[in-house]
C-alpha cells in the first residue's frame, strides 16, 4: 500500500505517517493539495495531511480543499505532540546568534514567535512548504547565515546542529493529522476517542440559524468538541460551519440530528466518522 504525506522526509507529517504506517511505502508530496490530489487520482491509496494545531488553529488549506473540491473520506485521526527545534549548519553552530534569515513552514514560524522575538527581532522570516524543506535548504547552504525551525528528526536527517530546543510558545503544542482515502482505517495505535466531522451550511437570512442548528445536537446530548466558520468563497458574508462531534451517542441519534438539519434547509457534508489516535512526540 502507498501512503502519501506532506513532505519531504523528516517533517512532522512524515513522522506521523511513519508511526501510523511503519510497514507501508511512504510517498512525499510538496504541498497539501498535491497530496490530496494524489489520493483522488489513485496515485496513492491513502494520504496523511495536517488539519489543526493547538497554537495556530485549523490548517485552512486542508479544510477548504476537502470541502470545496473533493469527496475523499476521512478514515482516522492522528494527534502528535509538537516540539520545535532551532537548527543551523554545524559550521555556524558557534555563531548561531548571527542568523539573518529563519526558514520554516508558516505554522512553525507562528508557533515560535516568543523565541524569535527574544533572539532574532530583526531576522527575516521566510515561509517554506514544510519544516523539513527548511532544514534541507539550510543544510545545502552552509555559507549563508540562515536557520531552520523543524523537528529534531530533521536535524538528524540533514546533519544540522540544534542550538535552541523546544522553542514552541506553548509546551502542550499538538497537531492533528487526518488520514484520508478510506472510510475505515485500522492503525497500530491506541484509540483515544471517536469523532465525526461535518461541514454545515444553513439557508441564507434564516434568523437564529446557528442557534437552531446547535439545538439539534444539544437536546440529544451530542457533545461538540469544535465549531468554526469558514468562508464559502461565493458571496462576502456567507460561511460554512466545520463541526466535530464526539461519538458517544447511538449512531441512530447522530443520523436523526443530521436529518433534522437537512429538514431545516441545511446542507450537511460528512468528512468522516473516525477513531482518534495519540502518538508520542518527535
Amino acid at each position: 500500500m502507498k501512503v502519501g504525506f506532506l513532505g519531504p522526509e523528516a517533517s512532522f507529517t512524515h513522522n506521523a505517517a511513519k508511526t501510523a504506517f511503519p510497514s507501508e511505502a511512504l510517498i512525499p508530496f510538496h504541498s497539501i493539495p498535491a497530496c490530496i490530489k494524489a489520493v483522488e487520482f489513485g496515485e496513492v491509496d491513502l494520504g496523511v495531511v495536517p488539519i489543526e494545531n493547538t497554537i495556530e488553529g485549523s490548517v485552512n488549506t486542508t479544510v477548504d480543499y476537502l470541502f470545496h473540491q473533493t469527496t475523499i473520506p476521512v478514515g482516522a485521526e492522528i494527534v502528535l505532540p509538537i516540539y520545535q527545534q532551532f537548527m543551523v549548519a554545524k559550521k555556524n553552530q558557534k555563531n548561531w546568534r548571527q542568523t539573518e534569515r529563519i526558514l520554516s513552514h508558516p505554522q512553525a514560524l507562528a508557533q515560535s514567535q516568543e523565541f524569535i522575538r527574544a533572539y532574532f527581532p530583526n531576522a527575516l522570516l521566510e515561509a517554506t512548504p514544510s519544516t523539513a524543506y527548511a532544514a534541507s535548504f539550510v543544510a545545502e547552504h552552509p555559507e549563508l547565515k540562515i536557520a531552520a525551525i523543524a523537528p529534531k528528526k530533521s536535524a538528524e536527517t540533514y546533519d544540522l546542529a540544534v542550538v535552541g530546543e523546544n522553542i514552541q510558545d506553548v509546551a502542550s503544542n499538538q497537531t492533528r493529522f487526518w488520514v484520508i482515502g478510506a472510510e475505515k482505517i485500522s492503525l497500530p495505535l491506541n484509540v483515544e476517542n471517536e469523532k465525526m466531522t461535518i461541514a454545515l451550511t444553513m439557508p441564507n437570512n434564516m434568523p437564529g440559524a446557528l442557534h437552531k442548528a446547535l439545538s439539534v445536537f444539544s437536546w440529544r446530548d451530542i457533545d461538540l468538541s469544535k465549531i468554526e466558520s469558514r468562508p464559502l468563497k461565493t458571496t462576502l458574508g456567507e460561511y460554512f460551519f466545520l463541526i466535530d462531534l464526539n461519538v458517544q451517542q447511538p449512531q441512530r441519534l447522530l443520523e436523526n440530528a443530521l436529518e433534522e438539519l437537512r429538514l431545516m434547509g441545511g446542507t450537511v457534508k460528512i468528512f468522516g466518522k473516525y477513531k482518534v489516535h495519540l502518538i508520542d512526540g518527535v
